[in-house]
């Protein structure tokens, strides 16, 4: 019975109820604002980075009157806030414009690039969350010092590590010099994972692992900090004192360092998203990364806008998301 009593203040269910509801609805409303800054803000340091991006595409020699009128067929000739409102009423419907190199779609353009980084992301996440969880639990839990101390040097060299720099190491490593894996692209199967084969594997487990290297050391020093944190909190020694059982005070343990670890496992998730650009680069994977380089390069601005506003709604309904899920894991951290 006591054993009972003692764990009863250290749970977190999850809950979901008016309450919940009123939450999520005042959070979705305070997103939108949100999602109309990052578009006034993308919009705006799009246009005035430096350079013309009709003269990118155009013959040094065309006519003043054909440059006219293609700035005209894009709406370059107008007014920047007449520019905005009317590109914020296109994507309202659907419509991020046309690519001025490629003359199709930028939604054409962006959606299997978004479809590729996300497998990208999906297995670094999952290969960052796996190591990362289990090496902060690890070096939290252990009372040797050489662990703890093993643990956190990694987790400093995978934080400090450039992921271009690391990118580039494992490709003279393992597709150079050991001819074991591919250096760049992607397998013939693309995003179908039903028809996956070795070499489709093969084609993602550079760039997944170095994508994953930050992350992980992120998410190994915030897990150990977390957890040596509750482990120092008086209820631990009052669940030791009453004989509860090691099994159940880990896990009372790891709910309560549960909220803040969700946190980050999240912005972790957004930020591979979004911050893939030099790893798709070294390894020429066909993402959002390799697409925003190739947008920059060239001056594609409907391009450069349409990938650059997807991401950032992606990051902030990321965010929603976690914040959604942390607070029906753990009430405490409900805003009033």
């Amino acid at each position: 019975m006591r054993k009972r009593e003692a764990g009863r203040g250290t749970r977190h269910k999850f809950r979901w109820d008016n309450r919940m509801h009123f939450y999520v609805l005042r959070r979705l409303l305070y997103t939108l604002p949100i999602i109309l800054g990052v578009t006034i803000v993308c919009f705006s340091f799009i246009h005035l980075a430096p350079g013309d991006p009709i003269g990118a595409v155009l013959p040094e020699n065309a006519s003043a009157q054909v440059v006219a009128e293609i700035k005209a067929a894009y709406g370059f000739d107008r007014p920047l806030p007449v520019q905005y409102l009317k590109w914020l009423g296109r994507v309202l419907g659907g419509d991020f414009g046309t690519s001025i190199m490629t003359r199709r779609t930028v939604i054409s353009e962006v959606a299997p690039a978004v479809a590729n980084t996300a497998l990208l992301a999906v297995t670094a996440i999952g290969l960052s969350f796996t190591f990362g969880i289990t090496l902060g639990l690890l070096a939290g839990f252990s009372n040797r010092r050489v662990t703890d101390r093993s643990v956190t040097a990694f987790a400093v060299v995978g934080i400090s590590v450039p992921h271009y720099w690391l990118g580039m190491v494992m490709v003279v490593i393992f597709a150079v010099l050991l001819h074991s894996l591919p250096a760049t692209g992607m397998g013939p199967a693309g995003t179908n994972i039903l028809a996956f084969t070795g070499e489709d594997i093969s084609h993602l487990i550079l760039p997944a692992l170095t994508l994953a290297t930050i992350p992980t050391g992120v998410l190994a020093r915030s897990v150990r900090a977390m957890v040596a944190e509750v482990r120092r909190q008086e209820f631990v020694q009052t669940l030791k004192g009453k004989g509860l059982r090691r099994g159940r005070i880990f896990l009372h343990i790891v709910k309560n360092a549960a909220p803040p670890i969700m946190a980050i496992m999240g912005l972790q998730f957004a930020q591979l998203l979004g911050g893939s650009i030099l790893v798709e680069t070294v390894f020429a994977w066909p993402g959002t990364g390799f697409l925003l380089n190739a947008a920059i390069a060239t001056r594609d601005l409907p391009l450069l806008q349409g990938t650059v506003i997807v991401l950032a709604i992606f990051f902030v309904l990321t965010n929603l998301f976690v914040d959604v899920l942390q607070t029906a894991v753990d009430p405490r951290v409900r805003r009033a």
